[in-house]
């Protein structure tokens, strides 16, 4: 068995390697207190900061031909399944296109719906050339449309000066493209205004 000096030695180095930024007189104090808290410091880890990945720019999406459609499989019967989907989700977010349904309601919602998949005909336009195109779009960038059509072509239109007409169980609509001169993701949140003036 120890002696009560020894033990006090003991004591004294096991405070002073526990508690190694207190002074001596400190941990003294401590023990004529006879209240000991042992302190533990940790070493601090050093995060390692995770680093994002970055997806590709529009200039790297371009030279990979990412969203380019084959020439084989430009055809129109590819992609009329994506119609019927596209006039099931226009259907889901009216609520069902019934007889009584409002009008200006449906023009509202397809005014910020998204319209990948929806067969639109041009039906006016200052180029007399583009008049009369009918077919579904592939693609909606902020100034033309992609549209592939029955005689399976893809045509690049221009929104600027055209008027577009699109059909759904009865109802249809009409886009004016030049007031509608946004990318899909920005319609979304855009206030159209429902009367002015409308011009090509």
């Amino acid at each position: 068995p120890q002696g009560s000096e020894e033990a006090k030695a003991f004591v004294h180095g096991f405070l002073k390697r526990s508690m190694p930024r207190m002074k001596d007189e400190a941990i003294q104090e401590m023990l004529n207190r006879k209240a000991v808290v042992l302190e533990h410091y940790p070493q601090k880890k050093t995060k390692q900061k995770r680093k994002k990945t970055k997806g590709f720019t529009a200039k790297q999406r371009r030279e990979l031909r990412l969203f380019e459609i084959e020439p084989e499989q430009q055809r129109y019967a590819i992609f009329l399944p994506l119609h019927e989907l596209w006039k099931q989700y226009i259907r889901d977010l009216c609520h069902g296109l019934k007889p009584d349904t409002q009008p200006h309601m449906i023009q509202s919602k397809l005014l910020k719906a998204d319209l990948h998949g929806a067969i639109v005909t041009v039906t006016k336009s200052k180029c007399p050339s583009y008049v009369g195109i009918t077919g579904i779009i592939l693609r909606e960038f902020k100034h033309v449309f992609k549209i592939i059509t029955k005689e399976d072509k893809l045509k690049v239109v221009p929104k600027l000066n055209n008027v577009f007409s699109l059909e759904i169980d009865g109802f249809i609509s009409y886009i004016y493209g030049s007031k509608f001169l946004l990318r899909a993701s920005e319609r979304s949140a855009k206030k159209f205004k429902l009367k002015g003036t409308i011009d090509l």
